[in-house]
C-alpha cells in the first residue's frame, strides 16, 4: 500500500465511528479528494484480496474498519466485543415510523401508533439515533424528528435510500403460514413502514432493551459486524 492508504488505515483503525471522506482529507493537506478515494479503494482491495478478517465498509455516511460477519459469532461468544443495547419492540416501531416518514412530529407518530410516544422518542433522542430536524408550520410549531448518521451506522446503511421497500418489509414481516395472500395485512403507517399489529401489544414497554432486533436485512448485517 502507498503511504496515503496507510495513513487512512491508521486513522480508521483508531476511530470508533465511521469517518466521512471529507474529514479524511484533513489528514493530508496535499491529498486531493480523488487521491483520498483512490487510497480508500486500494485499502478496501487490500483487505478483500488478501483475505483479512476485517473489511473497509462504507456505512453511516463514512468509512469504518469492521470485523467480517463470519467471525462475529466467535468473537461475541468469547465476549470480546461490546454490543449496543437492543431496542424494544415499541422503540423499533416508533423508529421505523420516523425513518420512513421523516421529518415527522411526535403527535403524528403517536396518532399512527395509537399510544403516547413521548418517552420512547426521548429515549431514541438520547441514544443519538434520532434528532430534531426542524419545526412544523402548524400551531405551536411542534418539533420535527428525523434519523441521524448513528441510525445508519447501527443498521448498516450507507444512506436512507437503502432502507427496505415497503413491499419487501411486508414479506419479511409476514406471519408464519400467511403465504402470499394478504388476508391479514400489516397495519401501515400511511405510506411508511408497515408495522406488525402484534407489536402494539408491547407498546407500554418503551424502555425495554431485551426485544429482538428488527426483521430486516440491514439490521441483521449490523448485528453481524463489530468495529475492529
Amino acid at each position: 500500500m502507498n503511504s496515503l492508504a496507510k495513513l487512512l488505515e491508521a486513522a480508521l483503525f483508531a476511530s470508533p465511528r465511521p469517518i466521512p471522506t471529507e474529514e479524511l482529507t484533513a489528514l493530508d493537506a496535499e491529498a486531493s479528494p480523488a487521491a483520498i478515494q483512490s487510497a480508500l479503494d486500494e485499502l478496501r482491495e487490500h483487505y478483500d484480496v488478501d483475505g483479512h478478517g476485517v473489511a473497509l465498509v462504507d456505512v453511516g455516511g463514512g468509512w469504518q474498519i469492521l470485523t467480517r460477519p463470519e467471525y462475529t459469532e466467535a468473537i461475541e461468544r468469547a465476549q470480546m466485543a461490546v454490543r449496543p443495547a437492543r431496542l424494544s419492540a415499541a422503540a423499533l416501531e416508533t423508529l421505523a415510523i420516523i425513518a420512513y416518514r421523516q421529518p415527522i412530529g411526535r403527535a403524528e407518530v403517536a396518532e399512527i401508533r395509537g399510544v403516547d410516544v413521548g418517552a420512547v422518542i426521548k429515549s431514541l433522542h438520547e441514544r443519538g439515533i434520532i434528532d430534531v430536524v426542524g419545526r412544523a408550520e402548524g400551531l405551536g410549531r411542534p418539533l420535527l424528528y428525523g434519523t441521524t448518521s448513528a441510525f445508519l451506522e447501527q443498521f448498516g446503511l450507507r444512506h436512507l435510500e437503502e432502507l427496505p421497500r415497503v413491499d419487501e418489509l411486508a414479506i419479511a414481516l409476514r406471519r408464519p403460514g400467511q403465504g402470499e395472500s394478504p388476508a391479514e395485512p400489516l397495519a401501515a403507517a400511511g405510506d411508511g413502514m408497515p408495522i406488525d399489529a402484534a407489536a402494539s401489544t408491547d407498546a407500554s414497554s418503551d424502555t425495554s432493551t431485551d426485544a429482538a432486533p428488527p426483521a430486516t436485512e440491514a439490521a441483521s448485517e449490523t448485528e453481524a459486524t463489530q468495529p475492529a
